[in-house]
């Protein structure tokens, strides 16, 4: 049996979670995720917590159990604290902005790149070289911060360009001068 899959979901106070067949819907203070669940897998509310149950022994139900579990307990966390992954910009004239909605940074092209958030994500700029990206899906949350750090990935020589924050970047060494006959 799946260790983490059977692992019971503390349901904090103020959560509200409703199971309809497939769909578990959660609601929160900071607000709601829902979430289909596979066909092989079924939630069970016992008091204040879930527990995450399989139909069978299957690989893909084993699979899907603690899968299933790690998801919905994310969902739980999100809608009561919420998530968030902090980017630095490094670069001679990097820096970021937020314009309304939009994150707008300066990454030595050309032009300005501009990042519209999508629905339940919010930009944070602290600093001109520092982003945070704040939402309540985790998944969601890691996506759109992976897609601000793809606009200008970090360079091995220098380290230029937008990383997370505490990230280890390996450094290459440069290239040596010729040796002299």
């Amino acid at each position: 049996m799946s260790r983490i899959g059977k692992r019971p979901i503390p349901v904090p106070a103020g959560v509200e979670v409703e199971i309809e067949g497939n769909t578990v819907r959660v609601r929160g203070p900071k607000g709601e995720l829902k979430r289909e669940l596979p066909p092989e897998i079924s939630v069970v509310r016992e008091g204040d917590v879930l527990k995450v149950v399989r139909a069978g022994e299957e690989d893909r139900d084993r699979a899907l159990h603690g899968l299933t579990r790690t998801l919905i307990a994310n969902m739980v966390e999100g809608v009561t604290r919420g998530y968030s992954k902090a980017l630095e910009i490094n670069g001679v004239g990097y820096r970021a902005s937020k314009q309304g909605r939009k994150l707008v940074m300066q990454l030595g092209y050309s032009h300005p790149v501009e990042i519209e958030p999508p629905e339940g994500i919010e930009f944070e700029v602290p600093a001109p070289t520092k982003v945070i990206v704040h939402g309540l899906d985790k998944e969601l949350v890691g996506e759109v911060a992976a897609d601000v750090r793809r606009r200008r990935p970090p360079e091995p020589y220098k380290g230029k360009g937008i990383h997370y924050e505490g990230e280890k970047l390996r450094h290459k060494v440069g290239k040596t001068g010729k040796a002299a006959k």
